[in-house]
């Protein structure tokens, strides 16, 4: 079974924002896989289903973006999966280009202060990421205003391809392994 995350913030004031991009891939998924985020569990919208023949559990964390680790740790500790191999977190990063996707196995946070959470509650960097590249801040601009800040139409329409091939991305992760995602989406832009 795997846990597969996207990170955001609730509330419609931060929806389309650059920070919730891993809430809108989760949404790609559940609706390809026709998988109903209805619950409400371990501080989480959660679903159930079947994604690429694997059964996955869908999870929006709901304990805002700088305490996902809480969310995190409260679905592994519930469904005993191995977050190794096991758990993908899908996160937005000002560091790719905007619709750019990077894929990775393990790593540091690179500043971004979900992933620092989730880092701090396993005690390790282990686990399975698709990051999906939101632009560089501008200078002068404020890091936090930046990512909670709306897309320009353009980018907007960058950004729902970049979900939809996230979303293929944890299927090709599901079927062929994250080398196999890494291979065919860890392109520059």
């Amino acid at each position: 079974m795997y846990i597969i995350v996207g990170l955001g913030n609730p509330g419609r004031q931060y929806e389309n924002t650059r920070h919730n991009i891993g809430f809108d891939a989760v949404d790609r998924l559940a609706k390809k896989a026709g998988i109903g985020l209805t619950e409400k569990k371990h501080g989480a919208v959660v679903g159930k289903g079947l994604i690429a023949g694997q059964k996955c559990i869908l999870a929006k964390p709901q304990t805002y973006m700088n305490l996902s680790g809480q969310s995190v740790r409260q679905l592994l500790d519930f469904y005993k999966v191995d977050e190794t191999a096991e758990l993908i977190v899908i996160s937005d990063d000002v560091s790719l280009a905007v619709g750019q996707l990077r894929i990775r196995k393990k790593g540091s946070a690179g500043g971004h202060n979900g992933l620092k959470d989730i880092i701090a509650h396993l005690g390790h960097d282990t686990f399975l990421r698709v990051r999906m590249g939101v632009g560089e801040k501008p200078a002068g601009y404020d890091l936090a205003d930046y990512v909670l800040g709306h897309f320009s139409k353009e980018e907007r329409t960058a950004m729902d391809d970049a979900a939809e091939r996230a979303a293929e991305a944890v299927e090709v992760i599901l079927t062929r392994g994250a080398d196999a995602a890494m291979n065919e989406f860890n392109q520059k832009m």
